[in-house]
Order: structure tokens, then C-alpha cells, then sequence
């Protein structure tokens, strides 16, 4: 359940201060440039973006605030299936799964509370209870049939 979220500014500063860091203009900008992005980001991606409106930040510190974004909870790591990490914004969003197309590399966000239910009982039958859980479903999407429906 969410609750009395704090600004994600304010969070990623107390946790960098925690980890005996500090919010430099360089990591700011970099959380700037993360919150105010849609979708998935890969590190790359994300450097990218950042250059465009400060070329003075180098790539390792985008790849390191990267890495602190994640550790903080304002940011999850995801993996669809072609080895690549891409970033998307945790804090303040509610739990999704994913449909991936494995031609193109669509994917698109699903949220489905039968789907989270059959999980819980799933679990409860088995005797666990869940903390977490990653669902990615993939298959072919709508476009990519279109191109070729007879390799489906």
C-alpha cells in the first residue's frame, strides 16, 4: 500500500547522506533527468539523455547514480529476456508485470488483479508467502503479427 510518499528528491538525499555521500549538482541532475523520463532506460540510454543537458557528466558517474538510484528504491532494474538492464521509476508506482514481444522488443505494462490473486493463492497453497515477484509474458505483438502472421 502507498502511503505518505516524500518527494523522491528528498529520499534519494537522504540516502545518498546515509551512504556518506553527497547530492552533488552532477547526481541531482541525473535524478532529474531519470523522474522526468517515461518507460524503461537502459544505463546507456539514460547517459544519453543526461549529455544533452549537461556534457560535462561522464558516464561513469551516470552508471554509478544508477546503481544508487536502484539501491534507494526510486528506481527497478528489469530484464526482458535480451540481456540488457533497463531502469524503470519503483517509488511511488504501483506493481505491474510486463508483455514483451520477442520480435521487436515492445513491451507494455500490465496490470491485472486476477492475475495477482492466482499468484497469493498460489503461494498460500504452497505454503508462502509473497514478498515479491517478477512476471514477464512473452509472445508477439499486434504489429509484428501484422508483418509476418505465419511465423506465430
Amino acid at each position: 500500500m502507498v502511503e505518505d510518499f516524500k518527494d523522491p528528491i528528498a529520499v534519494f538525499s537522504e540516502f545518498v547522506s546515509r551512504k556518506r555521500l553527497k547530492m552533488t549538482p552532477q547526481r541531482r541532475h541525473i535524478l532529474d533527468v531519470f523522474l522526468n523520463s517515461e518507460g524503461h532506460l537502459t544505463a546507456e540510454e539514460l547517459y544519453r539523455k543526461v549529455k544533452e543537458g549537461n556534457s560535462s557528466i561522464g558516464q561513469a558517474t551516470v552508471y554509478r547514480t544508477v546503481k544508487l538510484l536502484a539501491d534507494s528504491g526510486l528506481a527497478k532494474g528489469v530484464e526482458f529476456g535480451d540481456g540488457v538492464v533497463r531502469y524503470e521509476r519503483k517509488y511511488g508506482q504501483t506493481h505491474h508485470d510486463h508483455l514483451i514481444c520477442e520480435r521487436c522488443g515492445r513491451n507494455v505494462e500490465v496490470v491485472d488483479a486476477a492475475i495477482e490473486k492466482l499468484q497469493e493463492e498460489i503461494a498460500a497453497r504452497h505454503g508462502f508467502v509473497l514478498t515479491g515477484h517478477k512476471l514477464y509474458l512473452y509472445g508477439v505483438c499486434p504489429e509484428c503479427r501484422k508483418i509476418d502472421p505465419t511465423s506465430v
